[in-house]
């Protein structure tokens, strides 16, 4: 379940590069020095995934909190059936609703805060510029968040952020380097198969908390597994 979260990253990635790239693009990077370059972009990257780690930590202890009261294999199955009613929603018809409202305040200072860091060359500004970027609204961002509360674990959870982080930094880094690859045609068909990995990954949710037993994907409950150790040994 926590690789998905490279898949979600990874195949999600474009939508990032719409929604970031033009943080991405205007990064105040060494043209000049390629191994400066590199090295600027790897800091921004460092402090995507540091706001990512630290989002999914606090995301993982909600659904830890939850999973006391017995509820994570409920919650697994309610936020898989939630990803995939999200992807099947028309998008005029989401796109009503601003979910990034009642943040709007927060959000509109971490955006003027990035622009005083754009405007900046020091070391600690691409780290900044790359943490403030991470608690900026995103749609995949909050699918992310939907299954790291699912993971039921703080550990687990900051883990899945992180991995979606770290997903979304191949084509985020091709965007700075080759911003004109990302056009057109390769553009679109990549992001036609977005919400085809997302409902996968809504199901992959769902099948965990059925607990079917079936290995690495619908493991049994422990409740379950201990009930049938004890009348193995009976």
């Amino acid at each position: 379940m926590v690789l998905s979260a490279l898949i979600l990253g990874f195949m999600g990635s474009l939508h990032c590069v719409g929604m970031c790239g033009p943080i991405a693009f205007l990064l105040p990077v060494d043209r000049t020095n390629p191994y400066k370059k590199f090295g600027q972009i790897f800091i921004y990257h460092i402090g995507r995934l540091l706001a990512y780690g630290i989002i999914g930590l606090l995301f993982g202890l909600l659904g830890k909190g939850l999973s006391v009261f017995g509820l994570q294999q409920k919650l697994s199955i309610a936020i898989g059936i939630l990803m995939i009613f999200i992807v099947l929603i028309p998008y005029q018809t989401f796109n009503k609703y601003n979910f990034s409202k009642p943040i709007f305040k927060l959000v509109s200072k971490v955006k003027s805060r990035l622009g005083k860091e754009l405007q900046k060359k020091s070391p600690d500004t691409f780290l900044t510029i790359g943490f403030l970027n991470g608690f900026l609204p995103c749609g995949l961002v909050y699918m992310a968040l939907f299954a790291s509360i699912a993971m039921g674990s703080s550990i687990q959870g900051g883990l899945y952020m992180l991995l979606f982080g770290v997903g979304t930094i191949p084509l985020m880094t091709t965007a700075i380097y080759f911003s004109s690859l990302l056009k057109g045609g390769i553009k679109q068909k990549i992001q036609k198969t977005i919400p085809v990995f997302v409902v996968a990954i809504g199901i992959l949710f769902i099948l965990r908390g059925l607990g079917l037993g079936i290995p690495y994907i619908s493991p049994a409950p422990a409740t379950n597994m201990v009930s049938s150790s004890i009348e193995c040994h009976n």
